[in-house]
């Protein structure tokens, strides 16, 4: 009940190429019961950024009135990585032998904030639930993609159009800061209109693993 809302969410992002990237938002009015509202949507051009510096940004909403307000930074992160299920390091004997010495015993008060990382392997969903109804003959699907959070890291696989059982083949690499996270792996479905649709969730302690 507000035309002048105020969030205060912080969203980490993370970029796989130097020349940077587009960010579309979109702003919705919620309706319980029915179909959210559509209010506005902007574009925030990463590349005209300048990097390490926090940008305040004000941009008007396309499609719709007002503007929103945003903080962008940009900063170098090598703590997350995604990467295809072949190209897996830890098959690498070097490599498994690199971070066995990196997290022994020894090293231990070495980097007290570095306490290791989790390596998830996101390969498929099997019997999803179709969100979508199209065509004369009810024809059911889904376009599933796979949502992947741990703390404040939250990384998304493609989107496998109009498939229940969909392979994805992607591996997921986080750094861990507290060994009490707990890993979060949720499948929605696109919707390019609306806001995507819930398919379903598991939440995985760390202390588990």
């Amino acid at each position: 009940k507000t035309l002048n809302p105020q969030w205060r969410e912080q969203f980490d992002f993370h970029l796989y190429e130097e020349r940077g990237g587009i960010i579309d938002i979109t702003v919705w009015d919620k309706d319980a019961g029915k179909r959210d509202d559509f209010i506005g949507r902007c574009q925030v051009d990463l590349s005209t950024l300048s990097k390490e510096q926090t940008h305040k940004l004000e941009m008007p909403l396309e499609e719709g009135e007002g503007c929103l307000v945003l903080l962008v930074t940009l900063t170098a992160s090598a703590a997350v990585t995604i990467s295809d299920l072949p190209v897996n390091s830890l098959e690498d004997q070097k490599e498994r032998e690199e971070i066995l010495k990196r997290y022994s015993p020894m090293m231990m008060f070495h980097n007290i904030k570095d306490v290791g990382f989790l390596q998830v392997k996101v390969i498929r969903a099997e019997a999803l639930m179709a969100a979508d109804v199209t065509g004369k003959d009810l024809f059911s699907k889904s376009d599933p993609f796979c949502v992947v959070e741990l703390n404040n890291d939250r990384l998304l696989t493609h989107t496998v159009y109009k498939n229940l059982n969909p392979e994805w083949n992607k591996v997921f690499t986080f750094n861990i800061k507290d060994i009490h996270s707990v890993l979060e792996v949720t499948v929605y479905d696109e919707d390019r209109d609306r806001s995507a649709d819930f398919l379903g969730k598991v939440a995985i302690p760390l202390l588990s693993v």
